[in-house]
């Protein structure tokens, strides 16, 4: 274990799907998935200090994350200390700048982030994919912030992660549009589920939810599509089984779509269970003209830049 007591300060970045596709529930009630993760420039900003005492305390500066043992950061420091059989008090500080309950992974992103600065802050030398394994146990997009890739395939839960590395060239800018309106992902799921056990079209949980039964390419299509065209690829690889039962439930979702739409994007979409929207936009300068009209025109809600990073 290091012996330095300066504080250690992480970045954890946000994360969109730019492909998301459910396959079958589980046993265990958790859904097998395909996805495309993408990282992006929108970042948390932790910091760890060491306790005298055996305490793990956490602050944040948003009110709405909690504060004790049900907080993902909590739970991660706790796991290692449990795994190690340590009794390190620990300060965890979370500056938030990713938006809570916006389909963005901003508390799976910061639990990732106390497992990798403890792993060196506590020098307990574990690979990447121990961490992962460990960060599994937390929550699904844990591992894909572990493994620090660009883009990264996830399968079986989300889990199961296949780093994109020959992406890592590609350069795509986004404009992220979070409505002000937290969403629960359990919530969704079970929406979704209660969606398909109906079997039928003319069931109210279908109105608008059609795409719980068109048939969609698969994300490996997406793969050489960004590879070879970056931001000019086909818009109809974009696709996310959640949307439709999402902004069925929280219809600003479908009005931060057609706010996109209106300004002359075509490829976008929402990001995992939602309700934070995404475009794909061909330049910066795009991205920063539109983002400025976008903030102008609806200054409730919270419009970021940022590029797949």
């Amino acid at each position: 274990m290091e012996s330095r007591n300066k504080p250690l300060v992480i970045r954890s970045f946000a994360k969109i799907n730019l492909y998301l596709r459910l396959l079958n529930r589980r046993r265990d009630n958790f859904h097998n998935l395909k996805t495309l993760f993408a990282r992006i420039g929108l970042y948390d900003t932790i910091i760890l200090k060491r306790r005298k005492d055996s305490r793990i305390r956490i602050k944040c500066s948003d009110r709405r994350v909690p504060k004790g043992k049900s907080n993902l950061c909590f739970r991660a420091a706790d796991l290692l200390r449990q795994e190690f059989k340590l009794k390190c008090g620990l300060d965890i500080e979370i500056k938030k700048r990713i938006p809570v309950g916006a389909g963005l992974g901003g508390g799976s992103s910061d639990a990732a982030g106390v497992l990798l600065g403890l792993n060196k802050y506590w020098g307990l030398h574990l690979s990447r994919v121990r961490l992962a394994a460990l960060g599994a146990r937390l929550g699904s997009d844990v591992p894909f912030f572990i493994h620090d890739v660009k883009f990264a395939l996830g399968t079986q839960r989300g889990e199961k992660i296949k780093p994109l590395v020959y992406l890592n060239n590609v350069k795509l800018w986004f404009i992220l549009v979070y409505p002000g309106v937290k969403v629960s992902t359990p919530l969704i799921y079970r929406k979704y589920d209660f969606c398909l056990s109906r079997q039928s079209p003319v069931s109210p949980c279908f109105k608008g939810i059609s795409g719980l039964t068109r048939q969609v390419p698969d994300v490996k299509i997406f793969f050489p599509e960004l590879l070879k065209n970056g931001h000019s690829f086909d818009p109809k690889c974009l696709f996310n089984d959640l949307e439709a039962v999402t902004s069925t439930l929280y219809p600003v979702v479908n009005r931060v779509k057609n706010a996109l739409l209106a300004i002359g994007l075509k490829k976008v979409m929402m990001s995992g269970s939602g309700p934070a929207v995404f475009a794909v936009c061909g330049s910066r300068s795009q991205a920063r003209d539109s983002s400025a009209r976008l903030r102008k025109e609806h200054k409730s809600w919270q419009v970021f830049l940022v590029s797949a990073v």
